[in-house]
């Protein structure tokens, strides 16, 4: 009788212990890192399989361009090529972030000033950058004031857009607590609608720095070649095409590396009310 039961037992153990190694499988996958990790992993399988191929007698391996990354750090060419690029991004997304509030926060608490410039930001943002660029380049030369200003329309759309949104989309209650306190205007934006206006404005100035790293690079690339459009373009002009696609990719890589952290840092610093749209 004993010998039964735990006959019969046995297969339900065995179901039951390859449902739970099944259901831990799935949730494995699930996780986020997971998935993320898996998709760039078959997008950088694609390009090694298109590279071998090949699509194009310009098209290099993953691996080939991965060699020429590396080379490129290890003579220190990439890291003086960025260290050019940076100048006009860290100075057009400062301007951004200086400005870019300012009007964005005079947006937010004037109807009037309201009307008359939003149309200007939301053309502003749908604009063709490369159209832009000989007129940038007749006006500023070919310096570094034509890139920084070829950065500032890149990011200052996005930066004021996000900052009027937020200051627009104060809550009334804490307007209406600040005036039964007897607070000043001043003491109305910088203690109230600034603080509670915070995280759209930092979720602007982390999309505005990716879009101002876009500027600098088609800055480069259009106006002088310098920085890291000047490794892209002198790869072009020799047939050294892994060194061109590594460059790209350095872009790529950077921008991703710089907007996750900064989303990190948001997700951290302000809380999801904060986050929020309206």
């Amino acid at each position: 009788m004993t010998d039964q039961t735990t006959t019969a037992a046995t297969p339900v153990r065995a179901g039951f212990v390859h449902t739970d190694v099944m259901a831990a499988a799935l949730g494995f996958f699930r996780q986020v890192w997971v998935m993320r990790t898996l998709s760039i992993l078959f997008v950088l399988g694609l390009w090694e399989w298109a590279g071998r191929i090949p699509v194009s007698p310009t098209f290099p391996t993953f691996t080939q361009t991965m060699g020429a990354l590396f080379g490129m750090m290890a003579d220190g060419s990439l890291f003086t090529a960025y260290g050019e690029t940076l100048k006009p991004m860290i100075v057009g997304v400062g301007l951004c972030g200086i400005f870019g509030v300012a009007f964005g926060l005079a947006m937010g608490l004037s109807r009037r000033f309201e009307w008359f410039t939003l149309p200007v930001w939301v053309i502003s943002q749908a604009a063709p950058m490369a159209a832009i660029i000989p007129l940038i380049t007749f006006v500023y030369g070919i310096g570094l004031g034509a890139k920084v200003v070829a950065v500032v329309i890149m990011a200052a759309p996005i930066v004021v857009l996000n900052a009027y949104t937020g200051i627009r989309n104060v809550s009334a209650s804490l307007l209406e607590m600040g005036s039964s306190f007897m607070a000043t205007p001043a003491q109305r934006i910088f203690k109230i609608v600034l603080p509670a206006a915070s995280g759209l404005i930092f979720a602007g100035f982390r999309l505005g720095l990716a879009q101002g790293l876009t500027g600098a690079v088609l800055a480069e690339l259009l106006i002088t070649p310098t920085g890291v459009g000047d490794l892209i373009t002198y790869s072009r002009s020799i047939a050294d095409y892994p060194a061109m696609f590594a460059s790209v990719f350095s872009i790529i890589v950077f921008a991703s590396v710089a907007v996750t952290l900064l989303q990190r840092l948001e997700t951290r610093v302000f809380r999801p009310d904060q986050r929020r749209s309206g």
